[in-house]
């Protein structure tokens, strides 16, 4: 079967100081960073042993993944096997770039996100300018805070017109409708985020071709629904897998929503879920794909 599996361990430290994350300029252990070396290499020697499933893999941390090694290093590995469709990963791109020449860049690719007041705009566009020229697949996409807005329109202007330039909205904010057109202008899709998608009983692709994992291999449908399913490495999760409806009131993130069946989000991104690039760019969609529902 194809499953994608979003990976996260227990990774929480960062070297970016965003005032709207809890988890900035927040450092691990030594110990701490042992442990998520650990885990994340029993994760990577699991998905790289295994020949049941075509696997696609979204390494989503709490901190940043790509200025530790270990992260590095299972990306290049696992977008070496034939059975990996995709592997991505989310992350500041505050790492060097050096290391993407030792992976095949028809399966890796990059979730990127600008955060204004962390890292000099010029220096962020050089390293998307890097990835460009290196080849690799990469979105890049900013929160939708009122003091990102001239930043992130500067940006869509100079990064190629291939690259999809991606807007979440402001977690707990409220959006005029002249705020959402502004930032709408920026990215076509946003009208997807500017609203919490009511879920409630719908049907979603998580806890049947899509699940969760953390770095003890428990194996939950999704980042947000707290049961279990199983454990990853004794096997227990597979005889759970299989169609279900949300139990959350509404979904507000992208790596869940986008898994809602009522959505057209797969056809969207067809080919690029992950990684978060959709298959068209948006400014040529018909008006009705780009536009969601109203929030439930």
């Amino acid at each position: 079967m194809d499953l994608t599996l979003l990976y996260r361990g227990p990774l929480s430290s960062c070297d970016y100081d965003c005032p709207y994350c809890p988890f900035a300029k927040r450092r691990d252990s030594p110990a701490q960073l042992r442990a998520d070396r650990a885990a994340l290499g029993r994760f990577t020697d699991w998905a790289a042993g295994q020949r049941e499933d075509r696997l696609s893999v979204l390494f989503t941390p709490w901190g940043e993944g790509l200025v530790r090694s270990w992260y590095r290093k299972a990306m290049v590995e696992l977008s070496h096997h034939e059975h990996v469709a995709r592997v991505a990963i989310q992350t500041n791109l505050s790492c060097r770039t050096e290391w993407l020449a030792e992976a095949d860049l028809e399966t890796l690719a990059l979730w990127c996100t600008f955060h204004p007041g962390q890292t000099p705009y010029e220096r962020f566009l050089g390293k998307t300018r890097e990835l460009a020229r290196r080849g690799v697949r990469f979105s890049v996409g900013v929160v939708g805070f009122p003091d990102h807005l001239e930043q992130a329109r500067a940006l869509r202007k100079a990064l190629p017109s291939e690259v999809y330039l991606w807007v979440n909205a402001a977690e707990g904010r409220t959006y005029t409708d002249e705020e959402a057109d502004a930032w709408t202008a920026v990215d076509p899709l946003f009208p997807y985020s500017r609203h919490p998608h009511r879920s409630a009983g719908l049907p979603c692709r998580t806890g049947s071709s899509v699940v969760s994992v953390d770095g003890e291999g428990r194996v939950r449908r999704c980042h947000f629904v707290r049961g279990e399913l199983g454990n990853l490495y004794d096997g227990s999760w597979r005889a759970a897998l299989g169609p279900r409806a949300c139990p959350l009131a509404v979904c507000d993130c992208h790596i869940g929503y986008v898994h809602l069946e009522t959505l057209p989000l797969y056809d969207v991104f067809a080919g690029g879920i992950l990684e978060r690039i959709p298959a068209t760019p948006p400014h040529e969609m018909p008006h009705e794909i780009r536009t969601s529902p109203p929030a439930g």
